[in-house]
Parts: structure tokens; C-alpha cells; sequence
């Protein structure tokens, strides 16, 4: 099928970008990506470690992610997806308990039995909610604290929120903890236990066959081209990078709502400018160990202790088996903080040196001699602050401006931001457009 016009131009490699430009590429209409980074994927991209393809933030599907299962069928790969029971788990006053089942969660000491009970009637009531909307007025704190006690929250809630988003604790709506306790539980086996899927090589590798079918049909995707302007001219837009200038008819930004702000500030309302930085963001910094032993037992540990710097220990081999990756054994640490803090712009290894006290201060046993390389990556824009009254922040898809559409992570709610979304999200917008004529010239 030849492509045709018009020209359409989507500012973004991440999921949402790749899968508009798939989307009307299925519909005849070619298009152009544009990515500042390197490489596809966004927060899902990749690199390349002893010849093996890994992801530079840990990531993970469900089960019920329907949008993910749909696309990697089309594009041929569900036979490198691989379904495993997690054992997940909890660090909380200098002890590891874990947390993979019902059973687990009565067995969990930190709380008393009348608590635990509390705990798991949190979960099957809020997996029984489907008005979220009434919960948009409600801080997460407050409907924790009613829907399972003040021992509960103070003992598994709240430090899981302050380590996740530091001052914003307080601030976070109760939609966005409900999205949570509700995606967990979709996402379980008959015994209860946790089911989470993985795609053989990354996940950075759906993009790169995205990137693949598109070069291959006809569109373009122009990987380390950062976005300089964008100018109304005549009935389109001109889009400027240091490379080149070319005009577009329609014009989709998939980036987030801060940079599309800079992109247009010199032609956009300020009324418009101050709606897209009316979310804050959080940026994120993960380091990557390359160990020749495990850390641990578990795939996830949630750290309920404000003194440990990093919210998240994801053993990735733990989930994975470690023949993937020469028998090397592999750890994520997570940390989401606020971009002017110093540890966003500790270098690989000021960022190890940072973590190893801490490391060994959980972890005694630990000996440095077992790591054999560490990695490390730092995102601006990795978590949207989803706050009271959310959905009157998110700006709409159709900007003021007529043929400028927006698609970030930011507008996805009541979900949080994630791939499975992320697809949803650029497959329903591509299909909108184009069902309201969007296209046609």
C-alpha cells in the first residue's frame, strides 16, 4: 500500500509517538518521528550490555495489559513473551518480609493480626471500587487511613509514599494509590500470587520493530533530533531542528508537557504555557548492578525506610533467568526525586559510591568485590505528580491550535503512566484524528 499525504509529524519515539505513527500507517498516511534521544522507546529504551539488550529503567507487564498483548501479536513477537509467578516482597525495620501472597500478607509481622486483616480488606475493597471519580477529592493518605487504620498506614503506606515522592507525599490523590491496589490485583495466578510478563531481549525491542515496520513502509523516524521550534506558517507548522526545517501539515507532541511548553513558548498563550506546567514532575535515577552473585531471593522489594535513598530493589534475574545475561545476576535501584537535587546529576560512579553504604547497611553479608560492572540513568520527566482533582489539570489532546495535537504521559488517568497506556493512548488518538478528518487534504 503506497503512502500518501498529508504530512504529519510526531514529536516523540516513546510508545505513544511510535504507536500514532503505526497506527496511521495502517490507514495509508506516512508519517515522520522525530526523537531527541539516540534510540526508541523513551523511558522503555535500552542498552547493550556484553552483547545482550537490556532495559535502562526495570520494566514489566501485566497480564491484563490487553494494548501490549494486542500490538506485540500484530508485530509477530508474543513468542518471546514469558509469563512468571514473582516473589515480591518488603524491607521494613531492618527486616525482608515477604509479601507474593494472601498467606504472605497475614504472615507479615511489622503489623498486628487484627491489622493484617485490615491490610487485605484494603485490597479486596478497593479492587470493588468503580467510581473513582468520587475518590478525586480525596489525598491517598486520608483514604488509606480509612479504608485500613492508622497503624496500616504508617507502617506500610506511608513510608512507600514518601520514598516514592518525597515532599508530594501528602499531596498524592487517593485515585492514583487506588490504580495501583487495582492493577496488582488483575494481574494474579489461582493461588493469588503475582503474574508479571517479559519479552525476551526488552522491551525496547517492540519499539525497534516498530521503528522497523515504519522505515520499511514508507515513514521516518529521526532518532537524535531535538525539537528547536515549531512555527504556525500558512495552514501548517514548521518544524525546526539543528539538522533541518520542514513544513508539516498536522503536527502530534508526544513529549512531556514542559518540553512541548518550550517547543511552542514563542507563539503559545501564556494562559495555555501556564496550563502545561501546572503538573510538576518528578525526574528518576537507576542504577544498574552487575553482580556475580544474588543480592537476594526476591524480584521486587518495596523499602518502607526513609533512610535507604532508593524506593526500589528490583532483582531482574530474580524474575529473568540469568542465562539471559551470561549468569550474570542484575539489580535495579530506583530512586524518584525532584530534578534539582544533586544525586540527579551524580555521574555512574558517584552514584555507586553514593549507594554502597546503604547497600551494605541492608544487605551485611554484601561484598562489592561481587560487582563486575554498574550502569547508571537518570530520566527529567519520569513521573507525572498526580494530585487532588487531577483530571481539571490535564490539558486536552487538541491544543488551541488548529492541527497541534498532544499525547504524553501525563494526560493518562485514572491509570498511571506505563507501555500498556502509553499504546492505548497514541493507537485511540490516531484513530480519533482520523475518523474526524483530520487527514484529509
Amino acid at each position: 500500500m503506497a503512502l500518501t499525504k498529508p504530512r504529519v509529524a510526531i514529536i516523540g519515539g516513546g510508545f505513544s509517538g511510535l504507536t500514532i505513527a503505526y497506527t496511521l500507517q495502517k490507514y495509508g498516511i506516512a508519517s515522520v518521528v522525530y526523537e531527541a534521544q539516540d534510540e526508541v522507546g523513551g523511558l522503555a529504551s535500552s542498552f547493550t550490555m556484553h552483547g545482550t539488550t537490556l532495559d535502562k529503567f526495570y520494566h514489566h507487564w501485566f497480564t491484563s495489559d490487553a494494548e501490549v498483548l494486542q500490538l506485540v501479536s500484530e508485530l509477530g513477537m508474543s513468542a518471546k513473551l514469558s509469563t512468571q509467578a514473582t516473589r515480591t516482597g518488603m524491607y521494613y525495620a531492618h527486616n525482608f518480609y515477604k509479601l507474593s501472597s494472601p498467606i504472605d500478607l497475614l504472615r507479615y509481622k511489622p503489623l498486628a493480626i487484627l491489622d493484617r486483616i485490615r491490610l487485605g480488606l484494603l485490597y479486596l475493597k478497593a479492587s470493588k471500587v468503580q467510581d473513582w471519580g468520587r475518590l478525586e477529592s480525596i489525598r491517598a493518605k486520608d483514604w488509606l487511613i480509612a479504608m485500613g487504620g492508622i497503624n496500616v498506614y504508617q507502617k506500610v503506606w506511608e513510608p512507600l509514599l514518601k520514598g516514592k515522592f518525597g515532599s508530594y507525599a501528602d499531596e498524592i490523590s487517593a485515585v492514583w494509590i487506588w490504580n495501583k491496589l487495582k492493577l496488582r490485583g488483575g494481574s494474579r495466578g489461582k493461588k493469588g500470587q503475582e503474574q508479571l510478563m517479559y519479552l525476551e531481549g526488552g522491551f525496547a525491542t517492540v519499539a525497534m520493530q516498530i521503528e522497523k515496520q515504519l522505515t520499511l513502509q514508507g515513514s521516518k523516524v529521526l532518532c537524535g533530533q531535538e525539537i528547536l521550534s515549531l512555527t504556525p506558517k500558512d495552514t501548517g507548522w514548521q518544524l525546526t531542528t539543528k539538522e533541518s526545517s520542514n513544513f508539516y501539515d498536522v503536527v502530534i507532541a508526544t513529549c512531556a508537557l514542559p518540553e512541548f511548553s518550550n517547543i511552542i513558548n514563542k507563539f503559545a498563550s501564556e494562559s495555555y504555557l501556564a496550563s502545561l506546567n501546572a503538573i510538576p514532575y518528578l525526574a528518576n535515577v537507576c542504577l544498574i548492578l552487575e553482580l556475580n552473585q544474588p543480592l537476594s531471593d526476591l524480584y521486587w522489594i518495596n523499602v518502607a525506610d526513609p533512610s535507604f535513598p532508593f524506593v526500589g530493589i528490583i532483582e531482574h534475574t530474580n524474575f529473568i533467568n540469568k542465562g539471559a545475561y551470561n549468569n550474570r545476576h542484575l539489580v535495579y535501584l530506583s530512586r524518584y526525586l525532584e530534578h534539582t537535587n544533586e544525586i540527579y546529576n551524580y555521574d555512574n560512579k558517584a552514584l555507586l559510591s553514593f549507594a554502597l553504604p546503604h547497600i551494605r547497611s541492608m544487605f551485611p553479608k554484601f561484598d562489592q568485590s561481587t560487582i563486575l560492572q554498574s550502569y547508571s540513568w537518570k530520566a527529567r520527566y519520569a513521573q507525572p505528580i498526580v494530585t487532588k482533582h487531577y483530571s481539571s489539570l490535564i490539558p486536552s489532546t487538541k491544543t488551541p491550535y488548529k492541527n497541534l495535537y498532544l499525547c504524553s504521559m501525563a494526560q493518562i488517568y485514572p491509570e498511571d503512566r506505563g507501555t500498556n497506556y502509553a499504546i492505548r493512548e497514541g493507537r485511540q488518538l490516531a484513530e480519533q484524528l482520523k475518523a474526524q478528518g483530520v487527514f484529509s487534504f
